[in-house]
């Protein structure tokens, strides 16, 4: 049930046969289509930008890019048939110290670098699928989310970790996560010099990703899976069981943090990319609802055209019985735009 479009005249094919969700999902705690259909889906527009949107996002990034992110490496205990993994501690704005991993190649030059990042369980330990073996890579676990970015500046996901710094567009966690995107691709051009660098995120990350991409010229290429963060103004309508209905339930009581959420719209930034990038958005998701995620898809296919490739996913944060096929067409998708962006 998987179908990847280029441009508007692709989108048709088995992807527009619904998958049978209520036999896959009969426990569900709600229709995690949310009513769209994939057309519907490829119609879900963005918010548009406050007037000083790029603005703040530039000069965020370049407050980032001033920072020494002074990497560290350690040993890490994990083979790898083509890679050294190794532990690293990085600085990131605000002076915060955060951890993650590297990957390095065995054996010749490195010949582009992939900054890789997570959902919002944040991670455990690094995962090479997808990447080549001329790729160096680092793993960056943003501040204040488990396991090696956990730390007393910054409330942990439990306990309102999408809220903190919500009073103000200056503070909000979003955007010193983003700064922590940038500083990992500091600290990787550190290690390794400067190579062209490849995004790739599901989930926190691909939001994370579509909104820090297009402000940051080392990034050539980018994959987001599932992106969060899209669309507030339907996003926070829709119940769902993953961190955004903590954004919601807040808004719905605080209006007034709504003004800052719209600098920190995926979908929004999505329209400032310029980089090609493959995006593999669900029709089903109860954590991240589809509409906010192809939001961002629509967005960046308005703003960069064919260059915005689409797989598009039956199901997302869900097992289910074509996860595996799924899965690996991502993975072949993901290898592909990486040994592209490095010739």
């Amino acid at each position: 049930m998987t179908t990847v479009t280029t441009g508007p005249s692709t989108r048709q094919s088995t992807a527009d046969q619904r998958p049978p969700f209520e036999e896959w999902f009969p426990e569900a705690p709600m229709d995690a289509t949310y009513g769209y259909g994939l057309e519907a889906l490829l119609q879900v527009s963005a918010p548009a930008p406050p007037e000083d949107f790029a603005e703040f996002w530039q000069s965020l990034q370049a407050s980032a890019r001033a920072v020494q992110p002074a990497p560290e490496l350690a040993d890490y205990p994990m083979l790898a048939r083509a890679h050294t993994l190794h532990r690293v501690d990085f600085t990131s704005l605000g002076g915060l110290r955060l951890g993650g991993w590297v990957a390095l190649p065995k054996d010749g030059p490195v010949r582009v670098g992939v900054v890789f990042s997570h959902g919002y369980g944040g991670r455990e330990e690094p995962d090479l699928a997808g990447i080549p073996d001329d790729a160096a890579v680092i793993f960056p676990v943003a501040r204040g989310l488990p396991a090696v970015s956990l730390m007393p500046q910054v409330l942990r996901p439990t306990d309102g970790h999408v809220l903190e710094g919500i009073e103000s567009r200056d503070s909000y966690v979003l955007g010193g996560c983003a700064a922590d995107l940038w500083c990992a691709a500091s600290a990787l051009t550190e290690l390794v010099g400067q190579v062209p660098l490849v995004f790739v995120g599901g989930s926190f990350g691909g939001g994370q990703g579509a909104l820090a991409l297009p402000w940051d010229d080392r990034f050539v290429a980018a994959a987001l899976r599932v992106p969060s963060f899209g669309q507030y103004d339907i996003r926070l309508h829709l119940p769902c069981t993953g961190s955004g209905e903590r954004v919601r339930e807040h808004v719905a009581l605080h209006p007034r943090a709504r003004e800052v959420l719209r600098y920190f719209d995926a979908a929004t930034a999505a329209g400032f990319l310029r980089v090609p990038t493959l995006f593999g958005c669900a029709l089903w998701d109860p954590s991240v609802p589809p509409p906010g995620q192809f939001a961002v898809y629509n967005a960046a296919l308005a703003a960069i055209g064919d260059r915005a490739r689409l797989q598009v996913l039956s199901a997302g944060h869900e097992t289910y019985p074509s996860e595996a096929a799924e899965g690996a067409v991502w993975l072949r998708g993901v290898r592909t735009l990486i040994n592209e962006a490095g010739r």
